[in-house]
């Protein structure tokens, strides 16, 4: 997987994860990007900063400045899930399946998923929504 800094036609930079740089150049080719702040369809990559580590802390920062709408809305909403839904880890694919077959309770969950879990899911009519954002770390 690889994560790159996108641009569009109307300078909103934000960012999206790839399977490989192939991956990514045949959707540009395409057309098939698009800005995740207005929608445009003419995004192209943008100059990316690299992750430094701070040597107090194990935490990484970019070196880019203020931190947009989106990326803001976007973590009010994970804070939101977080607090609200069920993390089920790294069984999120059995669970899902489960409650999808009866199995389980139906309640809200999020969790990890290999991909070709989550395809399977997606393949067998069991709704899911990949998460744009990192694990987050713990001590």
């Amino acid at each position: 997987m690889i994560c790159y800094d996108l641009k569009c036609e109307k300078n909103h930079i934000f960012n999206s994860w790839f399977n490989c740089v192939d991956a990514y150049d045949k959707l540009e080719k395409s057309n098939l990007l698009s800005c995740a702040v207005c929608g445009s369809s003419n995004v192209h990559r943008a100059i990316m900063a690299p992750q430094v580590s701070r040597s107090n802390t194990k935490e990484s920062s970019p070196l880019i400045g203020e931190v947009s709408s989106a990326e803001q809305k976007m973590s009010k909403i994970r804070s939101k899930l977080e607090a609200e839904v069920e993390n089920v880890g790294e069984n999120f694919a059995n669970e899902a399946r489960a409650m999808h077959d009866g199995d389980s309770p139906m309640r809200s969950i999020y969790g990890e998923a290999k991909i070709k879990d989550a395809q399977a899911l997606i393949e067998d009519g069991i709704p899911v929504i990949p998460m744009p954002w990192k694990k987050r770390r713990t001590n």
